[in-house]
């Protein structure tokens, strides 16, 4: 794990925290989002996420878990995008948990977004979707097993949607999900990216 992967997952005290400011257009919606050092993808939006957002439209409503939701933009476009959405961010960054905490309040969607720690989302929680750019550098055992933890919360009929790079194992993923018995199919493929949809 590289120092910069260790700083993201302990949110090292000793790396200065400076906030950075991210303007995205999403769905037909501007936000404007603050992300901030040690969080993934500071200062912008990255390619992967971006793609997710042009080739998907977003969930008409329900339960929705933003999984490695970061500085929350994803969740947050869900919950500006459909407002009868209930997002739950997760992350294991307590940085990331704050500034999408602050993100939402600032957009006034607070009332129907909440990031959390795993251990701090209610065990019994179901989801009807889960979106997510997942961190496929955590390497993947970690990612299998982060995975197999959060997919079987789909409620019946519920679908998980992703967004992987294709020289980041999207292919390989998507055979393996099929094989755990997570029928997986791509959306979209586009800039080196696969959007993959897995159904509950």
């Amino acid at each position: 794990m590289s120092t910069e992967d260790e700083h993201y997952f302990s949110a090292d005290p000793s790396v200065a925290f400076t906030r950075k400011p991210v303007e995205a257009e999403v769905w037909g919606h501007r936000l404007s989002l603050v992300s901030g050092s040690g969080v993934f993808a500071q200062g912008r939006v990255d390619v992967g996420t971006a793609v997710l957002f042009r080739e998907t439209r977003p969930p008409a409503g329900g339960r929705v878990l933003d999984l490695g939701c970061g500085y929350g933009v994803i969740g947050l476009a869900v919950a500006v995008a459909a407002e009868t959405a209930v997002v739950t961010g997760v992350d294991v960054n307590e940085r990331a948990l704050l500034l999408a905490n602050e993100n939402a309040a600032s957009l006034g969607v607070a009332d129907r977004y909440t990031a959390l720690t795993p251990d701090a989302v209610a065990p019994d929680a179901v989801f009807d979707e889960i979106w997510s750019n997942p961190p496929i550098r955590i390497g993947k055992p970690a990612l299998h097993e982060l995975l197999l933890t959060w997919l079987p919360r789909l409620a019946p009929g519920g679908r998980a949607v992703m967004v992987v790079g294709k020289n980041l194992g999207a292919d390989s993923l998507q055979r393996w999900l099929g094989e755990q018995g997570h029928p997986t199919t791509r959306l979209a493929s586009a800039k080196g990216f696969r959007i993959l949809e897995t159904r509950a």
